[in-house]
């Protein structure tokens, strides 16, 4: 690395992370960036590429699976840009990009993630058109489109000795989050782009200590871009990505507020893919069960938290309801965005999988 890009990584993190709190850049005010506004009119393939007038985005890729023996297993790939100042430069060495990768394998041994850093503009990370097809990748991790989208399309990283490589499909179109992709996050204002595709067909295998496994289930997309996606109340979040037992897909989050009147929305995905947003009054989320969870860190290898790992889901409106489980309690992402994701149980698995996570929750 380089004293520019430590500087930049330096500035991305901010001070705030050496007191607890690296999400402080996602309420930093966005003075100078993109502003999100409602009425944006969506377009595809285009909208999968970068936004780099806006400060923050994320290609966001999740997956439950099973093995021939039936055993659930879970894979987690984000990549992240960040703009460190309005003025774009895209590329060269003055670009002002940042990238940062996330990737996580819950295995029915354990779990296990890696993080990535690279700058912007020198091929280290991007996403971009390439002879006609979707790239998107940080260093030898890439999700590669065979053509403009990102689907159908090859996923493939590695976390430690082990080896991913999946195919990723779907027929269903994208769903755009909120009112037409513009989703609200607090009544001050602050408010993101972003769509889904809830349901994608994946196979593929792992090799995990020499043995390769040959995986099948369903997976997530998010993407979302912004310039201040949180206030300054907002603690951290909750977010659920749900494949149901009979076909349907459910997201649903809440923004924790300090004052306890947290913001809630969602959305419920039918197996054909057309979509409902769901608005506050319609989503009820009940913890049932906190667990202390390891949560080491470079300066406390020690350190746990007190999580949320058994809640209760519910659409009033729809008399639907669960109980969403963590399949195991160590599915902690330590980087520097410390944060838990990883695989749940539905019903106990009859009604379905997904994932969960949670970020704002102190040691």
């Amino acid at each position: 690395m380089t004293a520019v890009f430590l500087l930049a990584l330096a500035l991305l993190i901010g001070p705030a992370a050496a007191q607890g709190d690296p999400y402080q850049v996602l309420r930093s005010t966005g003075e100078g960036y993109a502003t999100v506004v409602p009425g944006r009119a969506f377009s595809f393939p285009a909208d999968h590429l970068p936004h780099p007038d806006y400060r923050i985005e994320w290609w966001y890729l999740t997956a439950n699976l099973k093995d021939a023996n039936g055993r659930d297993w879970g894979l987690q790939w984000t990549l992240f840009r960040q703009a460190m100042s309005p003025t774009t430069k895209a590329d060269g060495w003055d670009s002002n990009q940042i990238w940062m990768a996330h990737a996580a394998i819950t295995t029915p041994d354990g779990h296990r993630h890696e993080q990535r850093f690279a700058r912007g503009g020198i091929g280290q990370a991007d996403v971009r058109l390439e002879n006609g097809g979707f790239s998107a990748w940080l260093d030898d991790w890439s999700l590669v489109g065979e053509g403009p989208d990102m689907l159908p399309g090859r996923l493939r990283f590695t976390v430690g000795e082990a080896v991913i490589d999946m195919h990723l499909a779907s027929d269903t179109p994208p769903v755009l989050q909120g009112k037409g992709g513009y989703s609200q996050k607090s009544a001050q204002g602050q408010a993101s782009y972003y769509y889904s595709q809830p349901h994608i067909a994946v196979s593929g295998t792992v090799v995990l200590d020499g043995q390769p496994t040959a995986l099948t289930g369903a997976g997530w997309l998010d993407r979302e871009w912004s310039s201040q996606p949180l206030a300054d109340n907002q603690q951290g979040w909750d977010w659920f990505s749900l494949h149901l037992a009979d076909g349907h897909a459910l997201m649903v989050y809440r923004l924790r507020h300090a004052d306890g009147q947290h913001w809630l929305s969602g959305s419920w995905v039918a197996p054909d893919g057309t979509a409902r947003t769901l608005v506050a009054d319609e989503i009820a989320l009940t913890v049932l069960d906190t667990r202390r969870v390891r949560t080491p860190t470079a300066a406390n290898p020690e350190a746990t938290r007190d999580l949320p790992l058994t809640w209760r889901v519910s659409l009033p409106g729809l008399k639907r309801e669960w109980t969403v489980r963590a399949l195991i309690d160590d599915q902690w992402m330590g980087g520097r965005f410390p944060y838990w994701e990883g695989v749940v149980l539905v019903d106990e698995g009859a009604g379905g999988v997904g994932f969960l996570e949670l970020t704002g929750y102190g040691p």
